[in-house]
């Protein structure tokens, strides 16, 4: 391969064509223009000709616009090019130090908090570097010695396989979220790291529909509640149903059907004061339901209904056979003890005083996936809410903004992130999103659904450990390509690279910024969180979670700090 030639910095105007020589021309002549006027102007009346310093530095401005015009029209995207091809051979491709104070610091996310955070808008802009970086941004990672940071309304995701840290980095953002948060998890490690010092802040909530470590839901959640409007009865209907996943398009065919057919029954079931055993009868025997759910649609504001549901109930059996086959996953959970005590009627979840009060809901699922319809229908039931209230505010946006911490999304939250992800952040919603690996995304929301969330993502955690070579050339496309003086065009990280970074360490990609290698924080090294769990006291995973006045307060035996 022929050898790469580099050139000198100073020999760049050859390669930019005309407009970009006369731009370095013009750009010299009016310098040494206003140098001489501002020479004339100190030396006085005794130098003759002094008193034409104004016309020479009026022709020394007027240069060095015509430059700066001449490079702009001539050859912008020439020029533009070469920056980046120079710029690519002095960092390695990575990004510098001062692209990331530029557009990742603090500093860069200050310029913009007042639009993220309407509130910071009357706080005089010399005030504003008193108010906490977490209110208005999320810490990412840090690079050198510089943190990087992501704004409140973008959203940030995470891919690592198990064991990785993801738990730990999406749990720091929990303990530093301004508002309400909800978190996913797979386990009770985000519960029992941030957990006391969440209640520090404001109430704590649990729902635990699996029964994870025998903690009790202190959050119930009926997923009839609202279903008397069609809205949202199609809506809930959608989310029970997203644990389905995508596929080809006769799936995807049945899977319409019966989110028809289910926000259909769900709809009766809330008109005629019904509970979800009689919309899991009502699929398990539809010809024996006819009359009583044809009688409770009546009521109903869109009379569409009576003829879907009557459709479905009087089609034939292979139909009706192949559409009760899809619903019925969706209301497996009826079989869990602990998921009929979380969804029973009475004492639902309040989303205006969650919000309010800057609560946090701890959602804990199995990873079997039995109860994910029921978690996926509360978290869909509280973002659907955030989204009325944020149309009330001002600029259309909570203030401060409500965190979905999604671990685990794709096994325990099948919520319709392809969609979310597109709008929410300018409602003041922040988005959270850790999963396995892009596998795991497309086998959940499809190839078009994962590829709209990645595309969504402001920023992207790539930890190492993965295996998977489709998914190590896809980041290693991502992270770009360097100028090597030996191989010429060479990756910025090669697959095995990414595949060995170290622990804690990510790759981080950005939008509009060059990749870059940095360090997460995990949660529990803080220092706060450390001290908030000493001050709530150190228990054993046996102790049980009581609710008083919507905080929790753990009870059981003491266990030593290791």
């Amino acid at each position: 391969m022929r050898r790469y030639e580099p050139y000198p910095y100073w020999q760049g105007y050859r390669h930019r064509g005309p407009g970009g020589r006369f731009a370095a021309i013009a750009a010299l002549f009016g310098t040494a223009l206003l140098v001489l006027a501002l020479l004339l102007r100190s030396a006085g009346a005794a130098v003759p000709g002094s008193s034409a310093w104004p016309q020479l530095a009026l022709a020394g401005l007027g240069a060095l616009l015509g430059a700066l015009a001449s490079r702009r029209i001539a050859s912008a995207s020439a020029t533009t090019v070469h920056v980046w091809t120079r710029r690519s051979r002095r960092n390695s491709g990575v990004a510098s130090f001062w692209v990331l104070l530029w557009k990742t610091s603090r500093w860069a996310m200050l310029r913009r908090a007042h639009v993220w955070r309407p509130s910071l808008a009357g706080v005089p802009w010399w005030r504003r570097w008193r108010v906490p970086a977490a209110s208005y941004a999320v810490r990412m990672a840090r690079v050198g010695v510089l943190p990087v940071y992501s704004p409140v309304e973008d959203v940030t995701l995470r891919v690592g396989g198990p064991r990785t840290g993801k738990s730990g980095e999406i749990a720091d953002h929990i303990a530093d979220a301004p508002g309400a948060v909800i978190a996913t998890s797979t386990r009770l490690d985000l519960l029992e790291t941030v957990g006391p010092l969440r209640n520090q802040h404001g109430p704590v909530g649990v729902f635990n529909p699996s029964g994870l470590g025998a903690v009790a839901s202190t959050v119930h959640f009926d997923p009839l509640v609202g279903c008397e409007l069609p809205s949202t009865a199609y809506g809930r209907a959608e989310d029970m149903l997203g644990h389905v996943g995508r596929g080809d398009s006769e799936r995807e065919y049945w899977v319409a059907q019966a989110r028809r057919v289910l926000s259909g029954l769900l709809h009766a079931a809330a008109l005629g004061g019904g509970t979800m055993d009689d919309v899991l009868a009502w699929v398990a025997a539809p010809e024996t339901a006819r009359s009583t759910v044809l009688a409770y649609l009546r009521r109903s504001p869109a009379p569409a209904y009576v003829a879907d549901v009557g459709q479905f109930l009087s089609t034939n059996d292979k139909t009706r056979s192949s559409i009760t086959s899809t619903i019925m996953p969706a209301l497996s959970w009826l079989t869990v003890d602990s998921a009929v005590a979380a969804a029973a009627p009475g004492g639902d979840l309040d989303v205006d005083q969650l919000l309010a009060r800057r609560g946090t809901v701890f959602l804990l699922g199995a990873a079997d996936g039995q109860t994910a319809p029921l978690v996926a229908a509360l978290t869909g039931h509280i973002a659907r809410q955030a989204r009325q209230l944020a149309s009330v505010q001002p600029h259309g946006r909570l203030d401060p903004p409500l965190t979905l911490a999604l671990d685990e999304a794709a096994l325990i939250c099948p919520v319709p992130l392809d969609q979310w992800t597109a709008d929410m952040g300018g409602r003041g919603v922040t988005i959270h999103i850790a999963v396995q690996s892009r596998a795991q995304l497309e086998q959940r929301w499809g190839r078009e659904g994962a590829a709209a969330i990645l595309n969504n993502a402001g920023t992207v955690l790539v930890y190492g450990g993965t295996r998977d070579p489709h998914d190590l050339d896809a980041w290693t496309k991502l992270a770009g390509e360097r100028v090597d003086e030996d191989f010429g065009l060479v990756p910025v990280l090669s697959p095995a690279q990414i595949a060995q970074l170290p622990e804690k360490r990510v790759l981080i990609i950005r939008r509009a910024t060059p990749a870059a290698v940095g360090t997460v924080r995990m949660a529990w090294r803080r220092r706060d969180v450390r001290r908030a769990r000493r001050e709530a006291g150190e228990v054993t995973v046996v102790g049980s979670w009581q609710s008083e006045h919507g905080v929790l307060h753990r009870t059981g035996e003491a266990a030593t700090d290791v």
